[in-house]
């Protein structure tokens, strides 16, 4: 066994070299050179190991010039040598093996000195802490007020930026000119830099396009001016153009050169954007009224939909989420500035994209969509709250067209309006012949109809006037209770539907009878039945479904551990309750002890009995199904309801009619009234009989 042993250990290449001077050992490698050749290649460790133990941060290492086909690195060999790791190290390899890209800090800073400035940063405890809104003016006069003291700053992000450091790293060095030196989670520590000045003031850039007092707009964000104002005092922090800032300026692509020359002229941008690249239009330095403003003039091409499909509103979602943001909103009111901007920007893009910022109180992305769609006339492609997308729509026409279109309208409507006059000129001529002042014509006017009135109108007695109002009365109420009519037709043709539906049911349920030869049970165990159903824990929940097989199988299962099962069922009716009772007692073989009442509903305790036998079927045939026992139940309550609201319109039906008979006088004296009025007509000579005296 230790021969064994110790062969395997010779495969892995940990024998010792002193073996190799004791005549013992000379004499053990031939025992053990013998037995390797009995054992064969099968049982070497080595090949073990390669194929099972072998890990993910192992290295295999393929030695054709040595006598072992092959030798395996184990972590603390392949660690050993300091001087190999250094080279790793300096050439930027993890230890994973995978190459990782070198940061500006170890390009640019010897391995000493980063090695310095490294542990100076993890011995300091005084921190900064980033907002969510991320390198804002006041944190970068903080980090600079830290720098006259230290070369080194301690930060420590949270929210968005705490789970992505790759963009915090990048923010960090473009805003403020230092060098990420040591990252951690989310800590970051950042040098100055050698030649460190503090923040240095660059003139700002004349703006010809705009005016003099207007706010400047960099086209290219390598020299950024970060503006904080707290009341009327403003204060400016310049950044240094540090020598990373110089290079990404010079490394603009073509891309980003012409999208800044897109957003110039559209107003200030964001200093404090939190994101990489192109700096987006501070949406909230935009005027928030211009004066004369309104929604741009649109008109939809012949043959064209409005509305975008699934498939075209897919391709402007993919489209938008490759593009950097044009404006950084924070507002949720008085947009028209930033309307006008969206306008302009639409004349050479189709989509817009807004950015919410972050770590503002109450913005609501809701709010700031409705009223820009009501301002622009686009279409809201995607609103979330970090983003709000817009489509300037099919029907879109740049200002300097949808102006020329304008003025076409309105010169239509003119001449329009001069074709109409010129149709009524003879007509107002004759009507108006006789009148030397040009007054206009009274035809079809307010005034010729009461002229008419009076001239040729009918006069109305108050009597006339109060039949009219009597009859329109008298038919707005039989409208009302035709409608009611037709409702009650309605509802009994729906109750007929159901009382079929529920025949049909039922037909397929067939209870059984109760037995003669009923197993009793004394008045002293039905008490302490009662009482022990009642102390149970476990109980069967009896549903709107009431009895159907599912609840006989239950009670079976449950008989199968105690005597006694405990349901409750949550009717309001005790007679319904009772009937209920009944029929489980018929259905299931067992004696019902007590229904009481309780406060989930009431409590329904049987006994299974002394001689009960377990039935081979569970669940009876003759009994609905769960799926049956549902409609069943459904059924019934639409009967039920729909009888109650029958009964109601009936009871309604005769009340109207009953109000109907005792206002309006009844036909039939109506009609003798009548006669009366025709025989005196025709016998106007007849007299009256004589009064006695």
């Amino acid at each position: 066994a230790i021969d064994r042993i110790v062969l395997r250990l010779r495969n892995l290449g940990l024998g010792s070299d002193e073996e190799g001077d004791d005549g013992r050992g000379l004499s053990r490698e031939d025992s053990i050179d013998s037995k390797l050749e009995e054992l064969g290649e099968e049982e070497k460790l080595g090949d073990l190991l390669k194929r099972d133990w072998v890990r993910p941060d192992t290295i295999l290492v393929q030695d054709s010039d040595s006598d072992s086909d092959s030798e395996l690195l184990l972590p603390w060999e392949r660690r050993g040598n300091a001087t190999e790791q250094d080279e790793m190290e300096a050439k930027g390899a993890s230890r994973k093996g995978e190459m990782r890209a070198p940061t500006m800090a170890e390009l640019t800073i010897e391995d000493e000195e980063l090695r310095r400035l490294r542990r100076m940063g993890m011995t300091l405890r005084e921190r900064i802490n980033v907002p969510k809104a991320g390198i804002t003016g006041v944190i970068l006069e903080k980090i600079h007020e830290k720098w006259r003291k230290s070369e080194l700053v301690r930060l420590k992000f949270h929210e968005e930026l705490a789970h992505d450091m790759k963009t915090a790293h990048q923010i960090v060095e473009r805003r403020t000119g230092g060098l990420v030196t040591w990252r951690s989670g989310s800590v970051m520590v950042v040098f100055r830099g050698t030649n460190y000045e503090g923040p240095v003031s660059k003139p700002q850039r004349p703006n010809i396009d705009e005016e003099d007092d207007g706010p400047f707009v960099p086209t290219v964000p390598s020299g950024e001016v970060v503006t904080s104002e707290t009341g009327d005092s403003t204060s400016k922090t310049l950044e240094k153009p540090s020598r990373i800032i110089a290079s990404a300026a010079e490394s603009v692509t073509e891309q980003e050169a012409e999208y800044n020359m897109l957003l110039d002229g559209l107003g200030p941008r964001f200093e404090d954007w939190w994101g990489t690249g192109v700096l987006p239009v501070d949406a909230d330095l935009l005027p928030p009224a211009v004066p004369g403003y309104k929604t741009p003039f649109r008109l939809l091409p012949v043959g064209m939909r409005s509305r975008l499909t699934n498939a075209e509103m897919t391709h402007l979602r993919k489209l938008a989420k490759r593009l950097p943001s044009h404006f950084a909103l924070g507002k949720n009111r008085k947009h028209q500035g930033l309307a006008s901007a969206i306008v302009k920007l639409w004349e050479k893009s189709l989509l817009v994209k807004i950015a919410v910022k972050r770590g503002i109180q109450n913005t609501n992305n809701k709010l700031m969509a409705e009223e820009l769609k009501a301002l622009t006339g686009g279409v809201l492609l995607l609103r979330n709250k970090y983003y709000i997308i817009m489509y300037r729509g099919k029907d879109f026409l740049p200002p300097s067209v949808a102006s020329a279109l304008a003025e076409r309208n309105e010169m239509t409507k003119q001449i329009q309006d001069v074709e109409e006059r010129v149709r009524r000129g003879p007509a107002a001529a004759i009507t108006n012949g006789d009148d030397d002042d040009g007054k206009e014509a009274s035809a079809g006017t307010l005034s010729e109809f009461y002229e008419a009135q009076v001239r040729w109108g009918m006069e109305i007695s108050p009597d006339q006037r109060n039949k009219m109002l009597e009859e329109a009365s008298r038919s707005i109420k039989m409208k009302a209770l035709k409608r009611l009519e037709r409702k009650v037709a309605a509802a009994q043709a729906k109750k007929l539907r159901a009382e079929k539906l529920l025949s049909k049911i039922v037909d397929s349920w067939v209870p059984v009878d109760p037995s003669d030869d009923q197993e009793t049970i004394t008045d002293e165990e039905r008490v302490m039945y009662r009482r022990l159903g009642l102390r149970m824990t476990p109980y069967l929940p009896l549903g709107i479904r009431g009895v159907f097989d599912g609840v006989i199988e239950n009670m079976h299962l449950h008989w199968k551990h105690r005597e006694l099962v405990k349901l409750i069922s949550k009717e309001k009716e005790t007679s319904f309750v009772e009937e209920t009772a009944r029929l489980l007692e018929y259905e299931s073989g067992g004696i019902l002890v007590a229904i009481e009442r309780v406060p989930k509903g009431h409590a329904l305790i049987y006994y299974r009995g002394k001689n009960y036998q377990r039935p081979l079927s569970l669940r009876p045939r003759n009994l609905l199904n769960k799926s049956n026992a549902l409609k069943r139940r459904v059924a019934l309550q639409r009967y039920e309801a729909l009888s109650q609201h029958i009964s109601e319109l009936e009871k309604t039906i005769s009340q109207a009619k009953q109000q109907m008979a005792a206002t309006d006088p009844p036909e039939e004296d109506e009609e003798e009234e009548e006669e009366k009025k025709e025989e005196e007509e025709e016998d106007p000579n007849k007299e009256n009989p004589e009064k006695p005296e």
